[in-house]
């Protein structure tokens, strides 16, 4: 009974409040009930406050049922403290909340589709610059750098095509330019917070370019006393990098910023690269029920492009300009119906001047699109969620080739494309019982140019609380339009959507009280109407591929300073068509290594020295041959090391080493990347 008073005591002083006798239960009772709910939503608030679409909206309703679910518990375990003289047990720490999954919040362990999270802790202490760098981990997903930094930067989810995976940025779609695809080379990790990676087709949700997966990226949220983050590095290849961030809530505003810029030579004549980007989400709060804000970016990227070692170019500069404004509203008017809607629009200019490709020349290239996001969640009941919307999009690319030679018949000198779509989906979240989830959803989508699309997705996850064991499995079809680089460079305009059926079935278990997490996935993906050139350049849909593998995770932390992670993908991604004259019916897939595997070890020496040691290795990959079958091309790995050390709260130095070990190897064929190089700076924050 001493001790339970003493534990009362303890509380009522770090809360600020006065106990005047034990008996005083009521009075205790809320002192340390507002005391762990507090510390419990500093651990948890980052990663809530960005689901949903990004919402910053407040469920005062569920802050309510949580005080009263504490104060329950609270009170029998104070009742059984008292009579018995026992100690509570401490409260285990929250599982993470994701969105991207289900476009509503779920608990990580709970996500019926297979999905990893990046989050901004695990950036920074391999002192990683680029999102494309960040998904290096994650098993399923492979990344594809044409060289150095600044070059074409692509991402493979299971084997598919870079264009089949859909980003999204606060839930708003980037893919960009002529291709569909999103290049990563310029994404830098400016104002992350986390990422979130859902492989599988997705497009029931996500609409177009979602038949592989989705990557969603996270903005950091703006809470509690503004702060500032400001560093400074240099090093190999004659880089340099200013990096500028700040979050906060100032009343009823809230702001997050980041700014940087990069300059480097990298290691090749013609290669220079040069990046500014800015990146700023702010919005205001008249109450807690509505947040009215608006996701703004800009990136201006100056490359240059020395072609491969075999064909190098002394002078052909490629330079790309972005921008997005994304204005949008989050309101909750009851406890039971949440809105969201989000209307944005981006911009992309391209200028390749000059181009020594002898047969285009110059060119400018102009990609501009209008979206409307619409999501509304209700909850009739305590075991079912409907999630419904509808999405439109306007896209207008094109192309100005003045100087395209004509030696080989007329060739237009501007080429564009205009597209429309209008979709609605709708979804059912579905919990029988506790821990067993069930997902059912279906969406209809409308293009001006090729007709109707229809899609469905089924997934489910069962955990068994006695054993921390997940049951996770999904199964669904996806569809990816033909980009405009499709039709026009290949001047065919009637190409048919590429459509999948994918499935995939997984275990999680977590042991040592989620000090070490294992997992297993299987996925299958029967693709249809598979997009690319023949042997003679022309545009059309080849046919089918597959492709199947295993993806495999490990995350560990024996103790509280040690953390230690591995991945390996299995791949099996083969054409099966026949109408590419070049590619025999069973050749590979280019580009997609059979088997990759990833390791890191990070470990804080005495609180101040935090080292991380990580390393990636790719094999059996093949090649294009225009003209003949695919070729093999050499295995690669990598070493990467990276340190901090805290001087003080406000002040610490880091550095790195990339390529430890100075592998000369190419992600793709003829473009090297480079060597070892090492880098250090300094970084204050208040």
């Amino acid at each position: 009974m001493q001790k339970n008073r003493s534990l009362f005591f303890w509380v009522a002083v770090r809360s600020g409040a006065r106990v005047s006798r034990a008996g005083d239960v009521v009075s205790t009772l809320r002192t340390f009930e507002n005391f762990c709910v507090t510390a419990q939503r500093k651990k948890i608030v980052s990663a809530r406050r960005r689901n949903q679409h990004a919402r910053r909206v407040r469920h005062p309703e569920l802050c309510g049922q949580a005080r009263e679910r504490t104060a329950i518990c609270l009170l029998s375990l104070v009742a059984t403290s008292l009579c018995y003289g026992q100690y509570a047990s401490p409260t285990p720490e929250s599982e993470p909340i994701v969105v991207t999954a289900t476009r509503t919040d779920i608990p990580l362990d709970q996500s019926p589709a297979s999905i990893s999270v990046v989050t901004s802790q695990d950036i920074e202490e391999k002192q990683i610059e680029r999102v494309a760098d960040a998904l290096r981990e994650i098993p399923g997903i492979s990344v594809v750098q044409s060289g150095v930094p600044g070059q074409l930067t692509s991402v493979f989810t299971r084997g598919l095509r870079s264009e089949h995976t859909q980003v999204l940025l606060d839930g708003i779609p980037v893919n960009q330019g002529l291709q569909g695809a999103f290049n990563f080379a310029d994404l830098t990790v400016d104002d992350l917070d986390h990422i979130e990676v859902v492989r599988g087709p997705q497009s029931t949700l996500y609409g177009p370019r979602a038949l592989a997966g989705a990557i969603q990226i996270f903005t950091k949220p703006g809470e509690g006393n503004p702060t500032f983050m400001s560093s400074v590095e240099g090093g190999s290849y004659g880089t340099s990098r200013e990096v500028f961030e700040s979050e906060g809530k100032i009343e009823r505003l809230d702001y997050s910023l980041g700014l940087s810029r990069l300059d480097t030579d990298n290691a090749r004549p013609n290669n220079q690269y040069r990046l500014t980007s800015a990146i700023a989400d702010i919005g205001w709060s008249p109450d807690t029920t509505l947040r009215i804000g608006s996701l703004i970016t800009y990136s201006l990227a100056d490359t240059g492009n020395p072609n491969t070692i075999f064909d190098a170019k002394p002078l052909d500069n490629f330079l790309t300009e972005r921008w997005l404004i994304g204005p949008h509203i989050d309101w909750h008017p009851v406890e039971w119906w949440d809105h969201h809607l989000i209307v944005s629009y981006d911009h992309e200019r391209q200028l390749n001047d000059p181009n020594q490709d002898g047969f285009v020349g110059p060119t400018r290239a102009l990609f501009e699109r209008t979206q409307v996001d619409y999501q509304n969640d209700l909850r009739p009941t305590s075991w079912l969620i409907i999630t419904s919307g509808f999405f439109y999009s306007r896209l207008n690319a094109g192309q100005e080739r003045p100087f395209i030679s004509q030696d080989f018949g007329p060739q237009p000198r501007f080429i564009s494309d205009h597209t429309e779509e209008t979709g609605v989906f709708a979804q059912l979240t579905l919990t029988p019982c506790e821990n067993l989830i069930f997902v059912s959803g279906g969406r209809f989508d409308h293009f001006n140019q090729f007709g109707d699309v229809w899609t469905w997705r089924e997934a489910a996850s069962y955990l068994i609380r006695q054993t921390e064991t997940t049951l996770h499995a999904s199964v669904a079809t996806g569809f990816s339009p033909p980009s405009s680089q499709d039709k026009i460079f290949g001047m065919n305009f009637g190409l048919e959507p590429e459509r999948d059926l994918g499935w995939d079935v997984g275990i999680e278990q977590r042991f040592w009280n989620k000090r070490l997490i294992l997992g297993a996935t299987y996925f299958h993906n029967d693709l249809s109407n598979v997009i690319g050139f023949n042997g003679l350049f022309e545009t059309l849909n080849l046919g089918k591929a597959r492709t199947q593998g295993i993806e495999c995770e490990l995350r560990a932390r024996p103790f509280d300073e040690l953390e230690l992670v591995a991945t390996y993908t299995y791949l099996d991604a083969e054409k099966i068509g026949s109408a590419d004259i070049s590619q025999l019916p069973g050749a590979r897939l280019p580009r997609r290594p059979r088997h990759e595997a990833y390791v890191s070890a990070s470990y804080l020496w005495w609180k101040k020295l935090r080292t991380t040691l990580s390393a990636k290795w790719a094999n059996a990959r093949e090649e294009l041959n225009f003209g003949g079958p695919n070729f093999d091309i050499e295995d690669y790995s990598f070493v990467n090391f990276a340190a901090e050390y805290e001087i003080n709260p406000h002040l610490s130095v880091f550095g790195r080493i990339d390529n430890l070990t100075n592998e000369h190897y190419a992600e793709v064929f003829g473009f090297p990347a480079l060597g070892r190089a090492v880098y250090g700076g300094v970084k204050v924050s208040f």
